[in-house]
Parts: structure tokens; sequence; C-alpha cells
């Protein structure tokens, strides 16, 4: 939804009518995770994508469909499907995608978009199939357990929260049933992932504009306000003048967060590793070359950091792509991100 919710404002000011699919099942080799959204309007704008291509037009016509008689429709494309083999999608892949008509979202929309501004962890909740009369109900359920909204099955709603929360702390989304029948898609919107960058030098130029499009939250430490500039860094969510041991402890360094320090400089270096590594950030990262990284290990040694919480530490930062320019480094410093956050093994594919 993050990546429609401009789209939607604006043809939410027009009173166009949309259609909004999100994939809520897959199987096999789906072009597209679970969660993926697309919205069409009946003046044929489009944004987003629930197959990258591959079914598309016919969930668009589906769409149409849907707003002309206000009901959802849970649509299933895979191999063994005629229409989804006329449409082209992928051999051996199977998608559900649920369409529904803008009316859905109309008792939620202004609470949905302000959380998703604001950054707060939440998951919607909506009925899939099970009673007529639950089409088009949701339910927001908040990290904390509290709730907006309604699906109308007040003898469940408790057990439906908590059941929220749960998909929330896993950041999946899915689906799951009731005793009664009635199949319920848990979407979840956890926090961003935020890349923490130390230094204000060129490479974070091209770090931060490669984040933002795998959807990372970037936030840009560095004292020296003649280097950390909006006009150098127009992208960067958070530009903060301050030194890393100032600024990080104010920061809520958890499993979402990532860290890396680009300066060379101790100053600056040291007090964020420092910091990070007494945390619980996911991943932590420095530039610098073995030798540099050598020098740095033994700094942190006679400061009292064991061996297990230096292991943390990446360095030298970033897969071994051969790069040189900022550009190629700010690519491998993101692929190693990408794969410590999927947790994939070194060799796996």
């Amino acid at each position: 939804m993050r990546d429609v919710i401009d789209t939607l404002d604006d043809w939410r000011e027009k009173n166009e009518e949309f259609s909004v699919a999100t994939v809520v099942n897959t199987w096999g080799s789906a072009p597209r995770p679970i969660g993926s959204k697309m919205v069409a309007s009946l003046r044929g704008g489009i944004a987003g994508s629930v197959s990258a291509g591959c079914v598309e037009g016919a969930v668009i016509e589906e769409g149409k469909t849907v707003l002309a008689s206000g009901k959802p429709r849970l649509l299933t494309f895979g191999v063994a499907d005629e229409e989804a083999w006329q449409v082209g999608l992928a051999c051996g892949g199977t998608i559900q995608v649920f369409v529904e008509p803008s009316s859905a979202l109309e008792g939620i929309y202004s609470a949905l978009k302000r959380h998703l501004g604001a950054r707060h962890p939440m998951a919607v909740v909506s009925v899939l199939h099970g009673g007529i009369e639950r089409i088009n109900h949701k339910l927001i359920v908040y990290a904390d357990g509290r709730m907006e909204g309604d699906l109308d099955i007040p003898d469940q709603k408790d057990h439906i929260a908590r059941a929220a929360v749960e998909f929330l702390e896993k950041e999946t989304s899915g689906v799951f049933d009731l005793q009664d029948g009635t199949s319920l898609f848990v979407e979840v919107y956890p926090l961003p992932p935020r890349l923490v960058i130390i230094g204000a030098v060129h490479l974070a130029e091209a770090l931060i504009s490669i984040a933002h499009t795998v959807g990372f939250d970037t936030i840009l430490i560095d004292p020296r306000k003649a280097f950390a500039t909006r006009e150098r860094f127009p992208l960067a969510n958070d530009l903060i003048q301050d030194w890393p041991q100032e600024a990080m402890p104010k920061l809520v360094l958890d499993r979402s967060a990532y860290v890396v320090v680009l300066t060379h400089d101790p100053k600056l270096d040291d007090p964020a590793l420092q910091i990070a590594l007494r945390s619980n950030a996911r991943y932590i990262g420095a530039l610098g070359s073995r030798r540099t990284n050598n020098k740095r290990v033994e700094r942190l040694r006679k400061v009292g950091f064991q061996e297990d919480q230096i292991a943390r530490l990446h360095a030298p930062i970033g897969l071994d792509l051969g790069g040189r320019s900022p550009g190629e480094i700010a690519v491998s410093i993101m692929a190693e991100i990408i794969q410590e956050r999927n947790e994939v093994v070194v060799g796996q594919v």
C-alpha cells in the first residue's frame, strides 16, 4: 500500500472509482510475493503490480466487474488455468488475488494513511469469504493490540487481534481461517527497515538512493554541517548534524535497523560502532580495507568488546562484486544488507 498511496490520494481527490488487487496467497515460483498490490482506476490509471506483468490485464478486467457489482472477488491464476496461460503466468507459479472496490477502503482509509505516514506498525485484516454481510469490512490492528474498524465478528474480535499481532511480529502477511469457515487475510505493515548511515560522504548519496528503491528509510548522521546538507542528500528521510555518540542513543536500533559507517575516521566510526555493537541492530558494516579493519578491531578490543560481539561486524563491508565506483560499492553494500535481511546463506540459490 505504501507504494500506491499517493496515487490513491490523487484518485480520491478526483472522485475516481478504482479497484484494489492484492496477492493473498502464492504457490510455487510466483512472480510477486504475498501482499503485492495493484490499483486500477476506471479511467485507465494503474499503479503497482501483482504479477510483474503476467496477469495484470485479467485482474484489471475483473476490477471493472467488481466496481460494477460492489462485491470483491477472490481469483486464482495458475498453469492449469487457461486464462492464466493466455496472459503468461510463469510455469509452476500460482497466485491468488483478492480484488476489491474502492468503497472497501472508505472506513479505514484516513487511519491507514495516517499511520503509514507516521511509520506505525499495524496489520489490516480483511474478510476473503465467509458471509456476504462481512464483505468489505476491515479491521486495523496495531502492535499493542489496539483495534480500529470492524469485521462484524464480535465474538471473535479478540482472537483475530491476537492472530494479527502474531503475523505482525513475524512481519509476514497471510491467510487464516476461523472455526466457522470464515477466511481472513492479514496484511502486515511493519516498521520499514531503517538504514543508519554514518558519514556524509559521496558514497552515501548513491547508497541512500538505492536503499529507497528497495523500501528502506534512511537516516544520515554527520556533525560536519558543510557536508551533511539537504542539497547533497535530498532523499534522506532524516539528516542529523551531530556526533554519532549524541545522535544514535536517541534512535531505536532494533532488528529493523541496519547500520553502516563510511568515514574512515575513528572519531566518527568508532563511537558509532561501539553503540551499534551493543544494540540489537540486525546488520552492522564498516567501509575500509582489511588493514583498516584490523586496526578498527584492535581498538574495539581495547575498549572491552569480546570476539562474539566483534564477529557481528561486516568488514570490509559489502559483497565482493569487484566494483570500484561509488555506485558499484553502494550496490554491493545493499546486496549484503538484503542478503542479511532475507537470511540467505551464502551459496544457496
